[in-house]
């Protein structure tokens, strides 16, 4: 199984876009977004460091996506 990469909120944020996600709203300092079709969401923290590994895969479980898709996202 591969190793997490360390990634940034607007990396994940552009992952979430691509894979259908939009922006519902912001709150305090996250942002939260919603599958329109999949009734899924997820919670992005808005700062500029890199997320915890464990924050990281929590959010990905939320939005039911595996680590292998984030890393084969990260490498296109």
């Amino acid at each position: 199984m591969p190793r997490l990469p360390a990634i940034r909120p607007r990396e994940v944020i552009r992952f979430l876009e691509q894979h259908g996600f939009i922006l519902d709203h912001a709150s305090g300092s996250h942002f939260i977004y919603y599958h329109p079709v999949g009734r899924r969401r997820a919670v992005v923290p808005k700062h500029n460091r890199d997320i915890l590994k464990g924050t990281l895969m929590s959010l990905l479980r939320e939005a039911g996506f595996t680590r292998e898709d984030l890393i084969s996202f990260l490498q296109n």
